[in-house]
């Protein structure tokens, strides 16, 4: 099966001399999970903003669904209602004065009639918790009020493909484990999620498969369940192992659990040992945690 999207061999340099991306190639499976990790300016946002058609390829090609994408009008219009990008900073995507008329923009330039636009500005809204806040006008909102309006936005155009860069940035805990439920509950009904992190940790729990980018290439592209039992490849793609790991390797020196498969986190590591029968000194001590 031919992936969702992708990129082959692309190569970008902005305006002003700098190498965005340089043969880059990145494949993204329909309905799954993707984090994408890699330190600032490694290209992550570069590469996103190819993924939507609003940067353009020097060399190289972008495929939607095995089709080359051509960088004209009708080919970005279909893209771009297939492929919805949510951007870091939400002011730089909020242009309307209440919440209800920036989600409704996109659906109204498709073109919908009027109660098909209302239908999906109210599911947009009712999936990211603002339903109660349609009318608010945007600037009394919070900032992670506003990245979910961005979302929704997004979401009222019903893409197959969800690109959010850096969607944990400024959101504290309670509205991060909000963000991650709302990606889960996207991922349930088909659609395919990239998020760009500097979080391995939240890589490792949430995705099915990680891509690590590194001077404006994708260096690796692995499943997670693989890259979780190899702590040297973390440290080759200039990463930091997820904390579960260490923990991990350490009980399995112990004899307290099997090296594979590695727990994605701790809390399923937490789980793992619970369910294990343990030496009477350590059960104690387990369940108190």
């Amino acid at each position: 099966m031919s992936p969702l999207i992708e990129l082959r061999g692309v190569s970008y340099r902005y305006p002003d001399g700098s190498q965005g991306l340089r043969d880059c190639h990145l494949a993204l499976r329909a309905g799954s999970r993707n984090a994408l990790l890699g330190a600032n300016g490694a290209g992550k946002t570069t590469l996103m903003q190819h993924l939507n058609g609003l940067l353009q390829p020097e060399t190289g090609q972008l495929l939607w669904q095995g089709r080359t994408v051509a960088h004209q009008r009708q080919d970005l219009r279909a893209l771009r209602q297939q492929v919805g990008l949510v951007f870091q900073n939400p002011d730089r995507q909020l242009f309307s004065a209440h919440v209800e008329e920036d989600v409704s923009f996109g659906p109204l330039n498709l073109g919908l009639p009027e109660p098909e636009v209302r239908n999906r500005v109210a599911h947009a809204l009712q999936a990211v918790g603002m339903q109660d806040h349609a009318r608010t006008p945007v600037h009394h909102l919070s900032f992670g009020q506003k990245k979910r309006v961005c979302i929704a936005g997004v979401l009222a155009m019903r893409p197959q493909l969800l690109v959010l860069d850096e969607p944990m940035a400024g959101l504290d805990l309670p509205m991060q484990k909000d963000l991650q439920r709302l990606l889960d509950g996207l991922v349930a009904e088909g659609v395919t999620v990239l998020v760009s992190t500097h979080d391995p940790n939240f890589a490792a729990d949430w995705a099915d498969e990680i891509h690590v980018m590194a001077q404006g290439r994708c260096q690796c592209s692995q499943p997670v369940d693989v890259l979780l039992t190899q702590p040297g490849a973390w440290h080759q793609l200039g990463q930091t192992p997820p904390e579960v790991m260490a923990l991990h390797t350490e009980l399995v020196r112990q004899g307290l659990l099997p090296a594979v498969p590695v727990p994605r986190s701790l809390e399923r590591l937490l789980a793992a040992l619970r369910a294990r029968p343990l030496p009477t000194s350590l059960e104690s001590v387990i369940h108190d945690l």
